[in-house]
């Protein structure tokens, strides 16, 4: 078993890899990168002044791991630190030479701006430079030491848990960059932490300037004030206090120093609504459970009653609902939860908070789920019908509702356990339509949008998550099985 755990993780690993490498190769390689552009509005404001659209395109691109950027100013920084010669912004022979001279030196491009004719400098980045950066900044981990401050030489470096008076219970760090490395609270999954965080890149054209895994995993909505106690006051605020993050003395302010009395003065808003990534969870575990609670009874009675009235009317249904587009099926079924229940047809219509809001979309998704489902699941049992072991069951005079109660289907939820994870990650992942038809905020259409709209960075977060936890279930999956039927035993092959 642990052999066994060891190499399928190993596996996993390796598998990750080559699906987020095979990615970044084919975008960086195949993408023009001028397509990047395509949507930007600000190239259009910039086409007047050329000089900046330049400054603007080589920032974009350097974000992007294009290449290197560096614009007049750092550009004679570098060449200044390097050479030990004063260097100016003069067009002369004397600072040309120095710029050649440091650019040539360092693998850079000497280039000029159209209308100023100052120099500025470029760097293309090769292929595997880029996947270096991708990776080598991918896992931060948080430790004592992370900050480096020289305006702040006596920084106390450590860990302990300790009753913090704003959080409660936590595990408390001081030197690292958040203040609280993992905490509680009555948020899904209840238990949190900030000292491994993914470093995804920074998202562009779409959602520009933002983290990646902000976008995707940052909370959404409008700015909400909550009560906190603090130095023996009650103050309505909107910070959240568990992104507590260090910030330099001549960056902080002050108020905020002396309400919270240490160097983590910097936070995030806190924010009414749930993450990308959470919204499309919350409402694909709803869906799954429906899916379920609708698939399976009826496919074990359509297998029990195979050939007769129950069996028919459902094989109609079932292959009604195979025939009906989903487009045209999600429109239809949201027209009648709206006129006839009074649902909003429309997320954002009562938003987030409001449970009516999830009730369409997620049994949407799960319906459309249950055709499928039924149709494998009533195979199943029916080529169960036929075992030895059901054979031998019936020769000991047990009924057929015992059959399938105590043997068929204990045999049968094997697969079920099994599919479980996947279907999870097909319901976050598929739901492209329906969060369009429902204007969700959800992250189940973020990758065709970040296709189209050439946000190459996105691309890469998304099919580097969609492989992680697509790669994990099917781990997941195996040891479900094992839990469900401990006969089961996860080997390696060779192994006893």
């Amino acid at each position: 078993m642990k052999k066994y755990l060891f190499f399928r993780i190993l596996r996993s690993l390796v598998s990750i890899f080559l699906v987020t490498t095979l990615t970044y190769i084919m975008i960086y390689s195949l993408v023009p990168r001028s397509d990047v552009f395509k949507d930007d509005p600000n190239i259009r404001k910039l086409m007047a002044t050329p000089d900046k659209l330049t400054d603007y395109e080589n920032n974009a691109f350097q974000k992007m791991d294009y290449l290197e950027y560096k614009d007049t100013k750092s550009l004679i920084t570098a060449a200044e630190k390097d050479t030990k010669k004063t260097v100016t912004t003069a067009h002369t022979a004397a600072n040309k030479a120095v710029l050649t001279k440091w650019t040539k030196d360092n693998g850079y491009v000497l280039k000029q701006y159209k209308r100023s004719k100052d120099y500025y400098a470029t760097r293309e980045l090769p292929l595997w430079e880029r996947l270096g950066k991708f990776y080598g900044r991918l896992i931060q981990i948080d430790t004592p030491w992370a900050i480096h401050d020289k305006s702040n030489p006596g920084l106390k470096r450590y860990l302990k848990i300790q009753n913090d008076p704003l959080v409660g219970w936590a595990l408390v760090g001081s030197g690292t960059k958040y203040r609280y490395q993992i905490y509680f609270n009555n948020q899904f999954p209840f238990i949190h932490q900030n000292f491994l965080k993914f470093d995804l890149g920074i998202s562009y054209p779409t959602y520009a300037g933002n983290d990646v895994s902000q976008v995707i995993g940052g909370r959404q909505g409008q700015t909400v004030a909550k009560k906190y106690e603090i130095n023996g006051q009650t103050l309505n605020l909107s910070n959240n206090i568990y992104t507590r993050a260090y910030q330099k003395k001549s960056q902080r302010d002050e108020m905020t120093y002396e309400r919270f009395k240490d160097d983590y003065t910097s936070t995030t808003s806190t924010m009414s609504d749930p993450s990308m990534i959470g919204t499309s969870f919350k409402a694909g575990m709803v869906a799954l459970v429906i899916q379920y609670l609708i698939a399976i009874p009826m496919a074990i009675l359509m297998a029990r009653y195979k050939g007769r009235l129950f069996d028919r009317i459902g094989t109609g249904i079932v292959t009604a609902f195979i025939a009906i587009p989903s487009l045209a099926f999600i429109f239809a079924f949201r027209y009648v939860g709206s006129n006839l229940f009074g649902l909003p047809d429309l997320f954002p219509t009562f938003g987030a908070s409001d449970i009516r809001s999830w009730i369409l979309p997620a049994v949407i998704l799960g319906l459309l789920g249950v055709s499928g489902l039924v149709i494998w699941f009533r195979r199943y049992m029916i080529d169960q019908q036929q075992s030895d072991y059901v054979n031998f069951a019936r020769a000991k005079g047990l009924n057929e509702g015992e059959i399938y109660r105590k043997h068929i289907f204990k045999n049968a939820s094997i697969p079920i356990v099994n599919g479980i994870p996947g279907s999870i990650i097909g319901l976050i992942g598929g739901a492209t339509i329906t969060e369009q038809v429902f204007a969700m905020p959800g992250m189940g259409k973020m990758l065709p949008a970040s296709i189209i709209a050439h946000n190459n960075t996105v691309v890469i977060a998304l099919v580097f998550i969609f492989t992680t936890i697509g790669v994990l279930s099917v781990l997941l999956g195996d040891l479900l099985m094992v839990l469900v039927d401990p006969r089961i035993k996860l080997t390696t092959s060779g192994d006893d």
